[in-house]
C-alpha cells in the first residue's frame, strides 16, 4: 500500500465520542499509518483526547465540516485517506477491508460503506437502513454513481490532489461528502461495500430540526453543483464512457 492509510476525523467539541472512535481505531487488525484529528474550533478537551491516543492534531479555524475535512485531507500523507466522524465506532476489520479493496483494484478511486445508528434493535437496523437507503438512492441518481458517506469512506490521495481546488471548502452549509462525490465525477471508479461497516451516532435523526437541517444542506449542495453539471449530463458522460470501455 505504499505509504499506507491516513485516517482523517473532523471534530468540534466531541471529546467523549472521539475517545470511543479512537479506541476503536486502536483496536484495528491493520493499524493506520497516521490519524489526523482536525480541531475545528473545539472549546472542550477534544485535542487532549486525540493527543492521548497518538493522533496528529491540526487546527482549521474556518467553520464547518467542508473546511475541516479538506484540511485533514491536505495534511494526510498516506496513499489512501480514510474518513470517519468523531462519533463513528469502527469494527476491527475496517481498515483492513479498505486496504485490501485499494490494493486489489488499482483503478479504484474511492470506497464507501454502510452505517448503523447506536440505538436498541430493531430500531437501529430499520432506521439506519431507511436513512442510508434514501441517501444512496437520491444522491446516486443525481451523481450517476455511488455517493460517498462521510462517516465511512476512503479515497486515494492522488484523487484528492486532483480535485481539492474544486471542492467548496469554505461553504459550511454544504454536505462535504456529497460535494466531494460530485467533483470526483462519474468517470472515476467509486464502489460501495456493504460489508464496510461503521457505528454512528443517531444525532442525525434525533429531532425534526436535525433532519430538516440535513435536507436543507442536501438541497443546497445539489443546487450549487447542478449549475455546473446536471444529472442528465453526468449520466450521459458515464454511459458514453461505459460504451467506450466495452467496445475497446
Amino acid at each position: 500500500m505504499g505509504s499506507g492509510i491516513s485516517v482523517v476525523i473532523p471534530c468540534l467539541n466531541d471529546a467523549g465520542p472521539l475517545e470511543a472512535c479512537l479506541r476503536s481505531l486502536a483496536g484495528q487488525l491493520a493499524p493506520p499509518d497516521e490519524i489526523i484529528v482536525v480541531d475545528n474550533g473545539c472549546t472542550d478537551n477534544s485535542a487532549e483526547v486525540a493527543a492521548r491516543f497518538g493522533a496528529r492534531v491540526i487546527v482549521e479555524p474556518a467553520p464547518g465540516i467542508p473546511a475541516a475535512a479538506s484540511a485533514g485531507y491536505d495534511a494526510a500523507t498516506g496513499d489512501v485517506i480514510a474518513r470517519c466522524d468523531a462519533d463513528s465506532v469502527l469494527p476491527a476489520d475496517w481498515l483492513r477491508r479498505i486496504a485490501v479493496a485499494f490494493a486489489d483494484d488499482p483503478e479504484l478511486a474511492a470506497l464507501t460503506g454502510s452505517g448503523t445508528f447506536a440505538l436498541p434493535r430493531p430500531a437501529a437496523v430499520v432506521l439506519s437502513f431507511l436513512y442510508l437507503r434514501a441517501y444512496y438512492l437520491a444522491a446516486g441518481a443525481a451523481l450517476a454513481h455511488w455517493p460517498l458517506f462521510g462517516s465511512n469512506m476512503a479515497l486515494r490521495r492522488s484523487c484528492w490532489l486532483e480535485v481539492r481546488d474544486q471542492v467548496h471548502r469554505r461553504d459550511p452549509d454544504l454536505h462535504d461528502d456529497l460535494c466531494l462525490s460530485f467533483h470526483l465525477g462519474p468517470l472515476r471508479r467509486i464502489r460501495f461495500d456493504r460489508q464496510l461497516a461503521s457505528g454512528m451516532s443517531p444525532r442525525a435523526i434525533a429531532s425534526v430540526a436535525s433532519l430538516k437541517l440535513r435536507f436543507r444542506r442536501a438541497r443546497h449542495t445539489l443546487s450549487v453543483h447542478w449549475a455546473d453539471q446536471a444529472p442528465a449530463q453526468r449520466w450521459q458522460a458515464r454511459l458514453a464512457a461505459t460504451r467506450r470501455r466495452r467496445s475497446a
